[in-house]
């Protein structure tokens, strides 16, 4: 079986750290997300993948190279002008005419059992079988409906009150017969443009509800607490990177730290993201934030959807909520 990782997207929310790479190359523990992703398809057998590239396109190169250090055979798919997630999947179709196929997205890490999903995607008999997950914390994604193991639509953000809850968790089987549904050479996203389309024409949209841990990483805020959720985990309070120096007579802990960092002298260190290339002075205090290089952005215009930042000395410092 093939799959395809999605990793064109820009990561406008986890700018500034997406200003020089896609999200899916950003480390996590050292690893960058995406080595996550095909190390979980791998484990399931899927020993052939397909990387879709837009923003940034060498950094996701240099984190998963030939695929050899995960025992796939892997194809890059360029996408000079961005094509959305089902838009993706028509400029690769080339690959995925003759069999089932998976489509996960680059910025997640979990370990949802793959096989059981694909079960309930051979017994249903579907055009296509989405991954989800209750929304138990009701955490702002979208709400999926379902009846009797199928698809009927897809909702809002749940309500506080709302009984029940499933989010979708960007793992999907499909079959080749989803290119019927999905337009030609244009942008398109699956949901609006292919599922729901295909569901009013008859098409049967299933629905596998999964358990098992599930982290999606793309906010700031998120990235930097399920690091730290993930560093806690296996007894560490910081990660470093390579290259980095830590002075006496400092206090850093629940940081990650990313190569060649610098932290001097009394300096202080909390609950924060610290990029490649930065110096903290030292006495300064950096809590509950994420530091890059200010000459990383210079000049630059943040995303839409970025959260604001300032210059502080040498750096560009974005302070996340308490």
């Amino acid at each position: 079986m093939r799959a395809i990782i999605l990793s064109a997207g820009y990561g406008t929310r986890l700018w500034p750290l997406t200003e020089d790479r896609t999200k899916p190359a950003i480390p996590i523990l050292g690893k960058p997300l995406v080595g996550y992703v095909a190390e979980y398809l791998t484990s399931y057998g899927i020993d052939e993948i397909v990387v879709n590239l837009h923003h940034r396109p060498e950094s996701v190169r240099r984190a998963l190279g030939d695929g050899s250090q995960f025992g796939v055979k892997l194809h890059y798919v360029e996408e000079p002008e961005i094509l959305g997630t089902s838009g993706a999947l028509d400029n690769a179709r080339q690959f995925f005419q003759d069999d089932t196929f998976v489509v996960i997205n680059g910025k997640i890490i979990t370990d949802i059992d793959l096989n059981a999903a694909l079960e309930t995607h051979r017994q249903s008999g579907a055009l296509a079988t989405l991954v989800l997950l209750p929304n138990e914390r009701r955490e702002r994604f979208s709400m999926v409906n379902t009846k009797d193991g199928l698809i009927t639509g897809f909702g809002g953000m749940p309500a506080n009150d709302t009984e029940s809850a499933l989010m979708f968790t960007g793992i999907q089987f499909m079959e080749p017969a989803i290119f019927d549904y999905i337009p030609r050479g244009v942008f398109s996203h699956s949901v609006t443009d292919v599922f729901i389309p295909a569901i009013a024409k008859g098409e049967s949209i299933a629905g596998h509800i999964a358990s098992g841990k599930w982290r999606e990483l793309s906010t700031l805020q998120r990235y930097l607490d399920i690091s730290v959720e993930l560093m806690r985990e296996t007894g560490n309070s910081i990660t470093v990177g390579a290259g980095c120096t830590i002075d006496e007579d400092t206090e850093v802990q629940d940081a990650v730290l990313w190569d060649r960092v610098r932290i001097e002298r009394g300096a202080r260190v909390q609950k924060s993201v610290i990029a490649d290339g930065v110096q903290i002075p030292s006495g300064a205090v950096i809590q509950n934030s994420v530091v890059v290089p200010a000459a990383l952005v210079a000049g630059k215009v943040p995303p839409a959807k970025s959260l604001k930042g300032s210059v502080q000395g040498e750096n560009f410092v974005v302070t996340l909520g308490v």
